[in-house]
């Protein structure tokens, strides 16, 4: 099944590697794509729902758009970013 999720606070691609490494460490996901402009997220993958990507999404400081985007969340996604960019 495919998800398509837009989230907050993807600015480059450090901030796509880190997301494309969370998600793929998950069991359920064979696929991710990130559109940085669009600031979306596409994954293939097992969970019919969502919830254990969004919550990983979330973790990783991108929660969707719409929930709740704290400073908790837009620092997580500095470091995240760093890390990204340390990594590709």
């Amino acid at each position: 099944m495919t998800t398509e999720i837009k989230i907050e606070n993807l600015k480059c691609g450090g901030c796509a590697a880190t997301i494309k490494k969370g998600l793929l460490a998950l069991n359920s996901v064979s696929e991710v794509t990130v559109d940085v402009e669009k600031s979306l997220v596409s994954v293939v993958s097992a969970d019919e729902n969502g919830m254990i990507i969004k919550e990983k999404l979330s973790k990783l400081g991108y929660p969707e758009t719409g929930t709740k985007n704290t400073i908790l969340h837009k620092a997580s996604s500095f470091v995240s970013c760093a890390v990204g960019r340390i990594d590709s």
